[in-house]
């Protein structure tokens, strides 16, 4: 039995919406090519998004 489906999953491209399969086969995925991962990417550098950070708690007034 093989560990690879016969057909590659398809999956929305984060980026642009576009079907993109999800396989080896594909070098970007999850996205549909270079230009939607380097948007992504783009968009990682210059802070539009984020990880929240967990809240730091407040120090107690005495």
């Amino acid at each position: 039995m093989s560990s690879q489906p016969s057909t590659p999953r398809i999956v929305h491209c984060p980026t642009c919406g576009e079907a993109a399969p999800y396989s080896t086969s594909n070098p970007y995925r999850p996205f549909c090519s270079r230009r939607c991962k380097l948007i992504d990417l783009g968009q990682w550098a210059n802070e539009e998004f984020r990880i929240p950070e967990a809240e730091k708690p407040l120090p107690d007034s005495e």
